[in-house]
């Protein structure tokens, strides 16, 4: 037969029987207080499986009276679960528990080195490694730079020469604004870029007090919210741009097109969140909602995009202009190019974001399935810039789960001259890959408002776990460079690069990857790959929308 209670009101019954029993010893013994205690604790849980019962928002709640918060509090807590008794050393979620060690090493001081040999399986497909030489160089230090801006690449001759070029390093901290970080965070990373001598991406939320505070040298990202540099009704501020702009501390203005993470979305900052120190930064009314347009106004066409970064340059005094995006339609791109092709203005730089880049505000199915990946968007960049003549007056800096010495000279083996890392300089301040960046709940105080939480973030002793990641990362750089015989990480090329492709078959990634001749976009099409022969006809220098039945190839 079956039982008339069902077991699963059996916690809530034991409860009420508990409350029943503790208050019975309780009037038994007035002056002890245990039985009170307990009768406390039961009264608290019988409460609950009544408002379990009486609620109408959770069935597992209405059919599992208290025992049914249970399955709550383990979902609550499965991320840590996970991350630290089931996952394994190589499974990315999305940095893996050995690409977290190795920051977490290299921020702290401490040796990197594993012994016992790899722990990857180099006969799966996929597996990559750099050639080495028989004579290795060897180098004096790590410190490699590269000139963005002016000399020695020729100034576009129909634009303002940039007269302030910018000597970078060839790894620097990703866009990641305040308001994402905390004042604590922006603070560690400024000071650790300075002592350094890397360069620190403001982000799109635009140069806050915080920023200032350390002098650390900045990259004033803009994006088309124009925080910094706007108008009260959301256009762009020459006045203020200005103001801005013209700050010894800041070396480059990098406009946004888009992010990685949340290509082609905007963005809204609730008016909850819009706090005085944001107000402030982005030049915005305090608590209103804080709107980031899904495109710019400032202009809407390729060429007034190639006219905006001139006048760019003009009004920051010369210095380096360039923008950032993640590879969507290709004939937009082409448009841009093209841009640059009939106005002969061209940005000092480009940044390309791959779409596995991460942020706290972007849905689900933008950060799985929009935009492409860093590697294919790279590589069209860097062979469209070649197959038009224009890769000598453009440097390329990139980004997208940028951890290791080896990430960057992959990376610059598909065309970038730099690296920023996000995520990485994150966890060298701490973060432990809660995965809590959108909820102000940070349990490192890395990605929260919260006074209290963010105090737990100490900036000298996070400042230099920042320049230890960046000084320790390069070093690591400089002994694969050596070992490749070379002398600059921007020798690295496709052709020392080894991908296992089968168990029984490798390849140079020279071979596998698109390379485009120097000025071969210039000539037919026949010959070139199918992305140019598709797309490059219906890309027009006047429009980011495609040009369909012209010869826009002649037209643009």
């Amino acid at each position: 037969m079956n039982s008339i209670l069902p077991s699963r009101y059996y916690a809530f019954v034991l409860c009420v029987i508990g409350l029943l029993a503790s208050v019975a010893a309780a009037l038994a013994a007035p002056h002890l207080w245990t039985p009170w205690a307990f009768a406390a604790m039961f009264a608290v849980l019988s409460g609950t499986g009544v408002h379990d019962l009486r609620q109408a928002r959770h069935a597992i709640l209405r059919n599992y009276p208290v025992i049914g918060h249970l399955r709550f509090l383990l979902e609550y807590i499965r991320p840590e679960i996970r991350q630290y008794f089931i996952e394994s050393d190589r499974e990315a979620a999305p940095f893996s528990r050995a690409q977290r060690s190795l920051v977490y090493q290299r921020a702290k001081g401490e040796p990197d080195n594993r012994p016992f040999g790899t722990q990857l399986d180099v006969g799966i497909a996929g597996y990559e490694w750099i050639n080495h030489s028989m004579r290795p160089t060897r180098l004096d230090g790590h410190d490699f730079r590269i000139v963005i801006g002016g000399t020695p690449n020729p100034a576009s001759p129909a634009g303002q020469v940039c007269t302030h070029p910018y000597e970078a390093s060839v790894f620097n901290i990703s866009a990641m604004s305040f308001g994402a970080l905390s004042a604590n965070a922006i603070l560690a990373l400024n000071l650790g870029a300075r002592h350094g001598g890397f360069a620190h991406d403001t982000g799109e939320g635009s140069i806050s007090a915080h920023h200032r505070v350390h002098g650390g040298d900045l990259i004033w990202e803009i994006g088309s919210g124009y925080f910094g540099c706007r108008n009260a009704d959301g256009s762009f501020s020459e006045e203020r741009f200005i103001a801005n702009a013209r700050d010894p501390q800041v070396k480059m203005i990098e406009i946004k097109l888009s992010q990685g993470a949340k290509p082609g979305h905007g963005g809204v900052l609730p008016a909850a969140k819009v706090t005085p120190e944001i107000a402030a930064a982005r030049g915005v009314p305090v608590s209103v909602d804080c709107i980031s347009p899904s495109s710019h106004s400032a202009f809407s066409t390729p060429v007034e995009m190639m006219h905006f970064i001139a006048r760019l340059r003009v009004l920051s005094g010369g210095k380096p202009v360039g923008f950032k995006f993640c590879l969507g339609h290709p004939w937009e791109w082409f448009a841009i190019v093209k841009a640059m092709q009939l106005t002969g203005l061209t940005p000092d730089f480009i940044v390309v974001d791959g779409a596995e880049g991460g942020t706290g505000a972007a849905p689900v199915e933008f950060s799985d399935h929009v935009g492409a990946p860093l590697q294919e968007g790279l590589l069209l960049v860097h062979n469209t810039l070649i197959g038009v003549g224009l890769r000598e007056r453009v440097k390329i800096g990139c980004a997208g789960k940028v951890i290791t010495a080896f990430d960057l000279a992959r990376m610059m083996a598909l065309g970038a001259d730099w690296c920023n890392a996000a995520r990485g300089f994150m966890m060298a301040l701490g973060c432990i890959q809660a995965q809590a960046c959108h909820t102000g709940h940070c349990p490192t105080g890395v990605t929260t408002q919260d006074p209290v939480r963010q105090q737990a973030l100490v900036v000298p002793t996070k400042a230099e776990r920042v320049r230890n990641f960046h000084h320790s990362t390069l070093h690591a750089l400089k002994e694969l460079v050596q070992a490749a015989g070379l002398d600059h990480p921007q020798q690295i090329t496709a052709h020392h690069i080894v991908r296992r492709i089968s168990d029984t078959e490798v390849r140079l990634l020279s071979n596998l990857v698109l390379q485009v001749k120097p000025g071969a976009l210039l000539h037919s099409l026949e010959d070139q790959h199918n992305v140019f022969r598709t797309y490059w006809p219906l890309a027009s220098a006047h429009s980011f929308q495609p040009v369909m039945g012209t010869d826009t190839a002649l037209a643009a």
